[in-house]
C-alpha cells in the first residue's frame, strides 16, 4: 500500500482534477488505479512517488511491459504519471517534471468492434420481448433505440435526466466528457420508444410517489446509490439481449453499438466532422479510425463500377 504521504498526495491530485479539470469518476479511478500501482513498484525499490528520476520511471515503464500489459495500458500509466508530476510541479512539490520527455510505448492502431445492421436489428428485436414486465420490454427498446440513434456513450445514457426527453423532442442534450454539453438528433424509432417508456416511466413514478418515494430526475431510474440504471447493469443487460436475439455475447458491448452508430453513418455517405461532433470527440483524430469503412465503400465503388473492372466485367479476365 501507499506511504502516508503519497496517499496525501495522490487524493490532493485527484481532488485537483474533479474540481478545476471536471474529470469523470472513472477517469479520476483509473489515475488513482495506476498511480497506486507505479507506488507499488516504487517501495520495492526503496523510494517515494515524489522522488523518482526519469531513469526509475523509465524502469517503471519496463517492468509494466515485462508484465505482459498492453501498450495502451502502459501508455494510460506513463499519461497519468505525468499529469500527477506536472501538478506537483505547480505545486511546488518538486522542481521538475522527470516524465515530461519520456515518450509512451504508442498505441496498437486497432480497428474498434462494431456489428452489422443484422445484428443490430436482432438485438432491437429481442430488447422488445426481453424482461420481467411489458414496462422492462419499454424501457430496454428505449435504451437500444437511444443508443444506437445517438451513439451516446453508456454513461450518458443511463444518467440521462428526464427533463432532457419532454415534448416528444427531436433533439437530445447530453452531457459529455468534461461537462461538455452537445445535440444529439433523435431517429423516428427512437423518439416512438422514448414516448412510450416515458408513459410507463412516469406511472411507475406516481406510484412510488403514492408510497412515499422521492421522485426520480433519471430517465432510467433506479432506486440504488445512483439514482439510476448503473453501466454496469446495463452491460449485463446487453449481452442479455444477445443471447436472446442469437448474436454471439463477444460481439456486444455497449461500446460495439456506439461504434455500429458512427459505422453505418460513414458507410451511408455522413461526413466525418458530422460524426466527429455526434460522438462527442474532441479531437477528429479520434474520429478518423473510422475511416477504414469509407475506403472499403471506396474501394467496392471503384470494383463495382469502372468499366476495367474485372468484377464488373468478369469476361474480360484473362484465362
Amino acid at each position: 500500500m501507499p506511504a502516508l504521504s503519497d496517499r496525501r498526495q495522490i487524493a490532493t491530485f485527484l481532488d485537483a482534477q474533479a474540481a478545476e479539470l471536471g474529470a469523470s469518476e472513472n477517469t479520476l479511478a483509473a489515475y488513482g488505479r495506476d498511480l497506486v500501482d507505479a507506488v507499488d513498484w516504487a517501495e520495492t525499490q526503496g523510494r517515494a512517488l515524489l522522488d523518482l528520476a526519469r531513469g526509475d520511471i523509465e524502469s517503471y515503464l519496463i517492468h509494466c511491459a515485462a508484465q505482459g500489459l498492453a501498450k495502451s495500458t502502459r501508455a494510460r500509466r506513463l499519461s497519468a504519471l505525468k499529469q500527477f508530476y506536472r501538478f506537483a510541479f505547480d505545486e511546488g512539490w518538486r522542481a521538475d517534471n522527470p516524465a515530461l520527455l519520456i515518450k509512451g510505448p504508442g498505441r496498437d492502431k486497432r480497428l474498434p468492434k462494431t456489428l452489422d445492421i443484422e445484428d443490430v436489428d436482432r438485438l432491437l428485436d429481442a430488447a422488445r420481448h426481453t424482461g420481467r414486465s411489458p414496462s422492462d420490454h419499454l424501457r430496454n427498446t428505449c435504451l437500444m433505440e437511444l443508443l444506437y440513434a445517438t451513439g451516446m456513450r453508456v454513461s450518458e445514457l443511463v444518467s440521462l435526466p428526464v427533463s432532457a426527453a419532454r415534448g416528444d423532442p427531436r433533439m437530445l442534450l447530453v452531457m459529455g466528457k468534461g461537462g461538455k454539453e452537445r445535440m444529439v438528433p433523435l431517429s423516428p424509432p427512437a423518439r416512438t420508444a422514448l414516448a412510450a417508456w416515458l408513459k410507463a416511466r412516469d406511472k411507475a413514478e406516481d406510484a412510488a410517489r403514492e408510497k412515499g418515494l422521492p421522485a426520480s430526475r433519471f430517465l432510467f431510474p433506479s432506486r440504488g446509490k445512483s439514482g439510476h440504471l448503473t453501466r454496469h447493469r446495463f452491460y449485463a443487460l446487453i449481452k442479455e439481449l444477445a443471447v436472446a436475439g442469437g448474436v454471439s455475447p463477444a460481439k456486444v458491448t455497449p461500446h460495439t453499438l456506439r461504434h455500429a452508430f458512427a459505422t453505418h453513418l460513414l458507410a451511408n455517405g455522413a461526413d466525418l466532422r458530422a460524426i466527429q461532433t455526434l460522438l462527442g470527440h474532441a479531437d477528429i483524430a479520434t474520429t478518423e479510425i473510422y475511416t477504414h469503412v469509407l475506403e472499403d465503400r471506396l474501394r467496392d465503388l471503384v470494383l463495382d463500377h469502372h468499366p476495367l473492372s474485372e468484377r464488373r466485367n468478369p469476361s474480360k479476365t484473362k484465362s
